[in-house]
Order: C-alpha cells, then structure tokens, then sequence
C-alpha cells in the first residue's frame, strides 16, 4: 500500500494504563521502566502509536487523572530519565508515543491551585473557577459532580466555592483565562520537546463552562435509570462552552508545528456527537476524537455500529473519529456483550469477531491493553476497592477497577509476572489462564489472531483509510465496505449466538483477506466474521 495519508490516518492505537501493564521495581505497581521492557509486545501487534495514561506527579486520589505537576513524572512510575528510555525505546521499534493531557482539572496539591486559593487578588486568583455563596451560604447553582454531590466545595480561605466537575480534590481549571491556556501550552511543548509524537486530551469538552454560572436543567423523564445526582441534569452549563474551540485552535497549531503528531479528543456527553465534529472539523482543528459509543454501551448490535458509521461520512471538512470499546474507565466489552451463561465457547469465539470488528471500522481502532487476549472484567471485591468512583456509589456502578486489574503476562506465575511484589489490584484466575506466555505458544489464540488482523488492516487502504459504507445492518447481520483506491473489502459479521443466512448480494466467492469461527463465503455461522475481496478472482491461499 503506498501511504499518502498522514501515519495517523487509520492508525492502530494501543492504551496503556501505567498502574497495571509492568512494574518493574517489585512494588506491585506498574511503571515507566516496565513499559520499556515490554514495548515489543505491543510493537508486535503491528500497533503505530501507544497511548499511555497519566504518570505525572500526583497524589493519586483519582490515580494520576489529577495532577499536581504536570511536567514532573510521579515516583512510583519513575522519573523523566525513565519518561526518556521509553520514548527511545519506542522508536528502536518504530513505535509513537501520545500521552494524556489533562486541561479541565488539576490536583487541589498543584502549586497553581495553592496560589490561587491563598486570595482572592493573587496573580493566580483567577485560575480556577471561583464563585460566591447565595445568599443562604449554599453553592452558586445546582451543578452535581460526576462522582457524586454537588459540583462546588466550599474553601474558607477564600471565602468561596470552588468548582469541580469530578472529586473535590479536582478543582475546575479556568480556561477561559488566556493566562491558563498559555501554561496549558507550555505544559504540552514541554512533552513535545521531549519526544511525544501527540496527545489523547481528556475530558476535553469539561475544560470550558458557562461564565454566567446558569443553573443546568432537569434530564428528560425517560424511565431510564439513575445512579449518580450527575445523571438527573442536562450538562447544558458547566460544560461545552462555544469558546472552547478558539482554545482547540490554538492548542492543534502548536501541536502541528511538530512533524508528524497526533491529536485525540476524548468527548463525553449526551451532544458528544456533535462536539467531536466540532472539534475536528477541518484542518485547524484536531486531528480525531472518540466518544462513548460502545465504551458503555450494555449491547453490542448491527444497528449500533452503522449508526456511527453512518455519522462519520467522508466528506470535505469531516474529522477523523477514532474508536474504543473498552479503557480504563470502561468494563471489558466480553464481559459486557457476551452472558456468561453462554459458557466459555461462545465467549471465545465472539471475542475473535469483536476484535474483528474493531479493526473493520473507519477511523482510529484504540485496543487497550488485555483485548488482545480477552480479558474478561474482573469482580474486586469492596474491601479491595481503589476506584473512587465506585466506593462513592456502591453497589450501583460498576468497578474502574475491574478494567484496571494488571496485565497477566505468565499464566503459572501466581502475579501474572507483573510483579514480584504484591498487585495494587488482584488477579483472577480466569484472566491469569489467558496471559501472553500461554497464547503465545498457541497458534490458535486471540493474540496470534489480533496480531494477524492488525498486520492484514496495516497493510490494505481499503480497510485502513478507506470509506465505509453500510450495506446491511439487521438483527444479526452487519456488512460494511470498505473502499480505497478503486478496490473494496466487503465487512461481513454475524452479531448473534446463532448461524445466520448469507446476506444476498454478498458474492460466495473470492479472496478472503481473514475470517474467524470457521465463517466461509456462503455460510456464516455464530459470530462468524470475514473480510472478502470484493470483485476479485479468488487466489490461492487460506483464511487467517
């Protein structure tokens, strides 16, 4: 395939949460060195650029998602020599390395938030989000915190309310300040001077709320259930500010006048849709973004793919959409679209075509990291709970943690081999039986499958870079094509525990670029998957 498209354009991503891929130093939690030793798993993916969660320095409350410098490593994952040997590793492998940025929030320990809440006349007064009291001494609005309670945290020395959109140790960043925006600048050519090749922005649409501090409208009554106080409202205030995108502007003009890097929005939301349209809308703007689409999605359907699909039409001033089904916020998809009462059988073999199917989408496929052996979600019990989040709101939202469990990289060893010490998380059973050294020496296993199919999309335009359009989307069937460079690949896959007849007009014959479950053309069975030449005389050779 000659590639005119920047590398990025259909880029394999891999996520790494730092507390749980390799520790290195024994002390049950993972870090940078570890990453470095373990790079060439990832590289053998055929994997183009890893994106590694927050290792700056933090006090951890929300595990390094509030930082308290954010040009500073945190000990227990190293330092910035560490930070260093990672970039040069990655490139002894022709690997690229994004990193989190985090711009709505910082740690209530950063040395900007001490200052800024020391006075009300410092020259960081206005550097967070500070409001007064009603007059009843109650909070400004009626803004809730996404992990529970009311948005706001009363702060005697300043005599004010400060904003938080997540815990009361994240205070709300003030980014309408063109004086935050030029740190949060320096704070991302610090990290580009040092290597980075780009960055994965999170929460980008929390960085900006409404100045004027209007009170957020009740959410429709929908039956749908609520957990959280968070859920009752419409984000239409304390979020999302239109003004926010002169921010992204300036933000992507610093981050394309270093060569070939990379921008990756993450946007939450009931209008992430339309944000991340915004967002990356024409060439001034970032180069992609991904949403929660399946990340919480309780069901995997045809419907559900074409409807994003669909939303992200090849056309003139359209961004790039990237793609994830799970992260380190999010439960294993296995776990979440497979009953385990369809036994062990069926759970393998809808892995194979979800893998499949992640890799057949138009945009930016993010495996993070365990999908490519199957990890399953873990159950932590509650005494053995980190996740903030999830001890706020028990036992009605499901564990962070259970995603975050570490990465079993020996089946007999009794940590994995993650560690030699003890894991700041446990490890079942069941996910320690698929660790990389024992699908490595099995031919037939979800990491030789993954590696293959990764290699096979690297190297096709059709399914890197091509179109997509839907041709069917029922209650089990999905095809997609995908098209580039006069030729197509026909996407076809069976989202059900049962066979399933082969969709008309699909030819049953021609080149099988891969198939899993033993799908030919003619015949799909359950989870059955399989791309196909489209138009093409048949070659000689076997599925993969």
């Amino acid at each position: 395939m000659t590639q005119t498209a920047p590398w990025w354009r259909g880029a394999a991503i891999y996520q790494i949460y730092p507390r749980s891929f390799a520790d290195a130093n024994g002390d049950g939690i993972g870090d940078l060195p570890g990453i470095a030793a373990r790079l060439g798993h990832v590289a053998s993916l055929g994997i183009e650029a890893v994106w590694i969660s927050p290792f700056y320095a933090s006090p951890m409350a929300d595990f390094g998602y509030d930082i308290a410098d954010y040009c500073a490593v945190d000990p227990i994952f190293g330092t910035l020599d560490d930070f260093d040997a990672v970039i040069a590793r990655a490139r002894e492998l022709g690997l690229r390395i994004i990193v989190d940025q985090v711009y709505a929030h910082t740690s209530d320990k950063h040395a900007w938030f001490a200052e800024s809440r020391s006075s009300r006349d410092n020259p960081r007064a206005d550097w967070y989000v500070w409001a007064d009291p009603k007059e009843d001494g109650t909070p400004p609005n009626n803004w809730q915190s996404i992990f529970g309670g009311p948005a706001w945290r009363w702060d005697a020395r300043r005599g004010q309310y400060y904003m938080h959109n997540f815990l009361a140790e994240q205070p709300q960043l003030n980014c309408h300040n063109p004086a935050v925006q030029d740190a949060l600048l320096g704070v991302a050519k610090f990290w580009l001077d040092r290597g980075v090749a780009g960055f994965r922005i999170d929460a980008l649409n929390h960085a900006m709320h409404d100045p004027l501090l209007r009170d957020n409208p009740p959410a429709p009554q929908d039956g749908k259930l609520r957990t959280r106080p968070y859920d009752f409202q419409t984000q239409r205030y304390n979020q999302s500010h239109p003004d926010l995108l002169t921010f992204i502007e300036r933000l992507q003009a610093l981050i394309a006048s270093y060569p070939d890097t990379y921008s990756l929005a993450e946007v939450g939301g009931l209008n992430a849709g339309v944000e991340m349209k915004a967002f990356t809308q024409g060439p001034a703007r970032l180069n992609s973004a991904y949403g929660f689409d399946f990340l919480y999605a309780e069901s995997l359907t045809p419907a559900r793919v074409a409807a994003t699909q669909e939303f992200w039409p090849d056309e003139p001033g359209m961004g790039w959409p990237s793609w994830a089904f799970e992260n380190h916020d999010a439960p294993r998809a296995v776990s979440r679209w497979c009953p385990v009462e369809l036994g062990p059988g069926h759970r393998d073999a809808f892995a194979r075509m979800k893998a499949m199917l992640l890799l057949s989408l138009r945009g930016n496929p993010i495996v993070y990291q365990g999908e490519e052996l199957g990890l399953e979600q873990d159950e932590v019990p509650f005494e053995l709970l980190q996740d903030p989040e999830a001890i706020a709101n028990w036992p009605l939202t499901l564990s962070r943690d259970g995603v975050r469990t570490p990465l079993p990289w020996q089946a007999q060893d009794e940590h994995g081999g993650f560690t030699s010490g003890h894991p700041w998380l446990p490890l079942s059973e069941a996910n320690l039986a698929r660790a990389v050294d024992r699908q490595e020496a099995d031919p037939a296993s979800l990491l030789h499958l993954t590696r293959r199919l990764i290699h096979v999309r690297r190297s096709d335009a059709a399914l890197r870079e091509g179109t997509c359009e839907v041709l069917l989307a029922d209650a089990a069937r999905l095809v997609l094509r995908r098209a580039a460079e006069g030729r197509s690949v026909l996407a076809v896959f069976n989202i059900g525990e049962n066979e399933a007849l082969w969709p008309e007009g699909v030819p049953v014959a021609g080149p099988v670029l891969a198939a899993v479950n033993e799908t030919v053309p003619g015949w799909l069975p359950a989870w059955g998957a399989i791309w196909i030449e489209e138009g093409a005389k048949a070659p000689n050779g076997e599925p993969a």
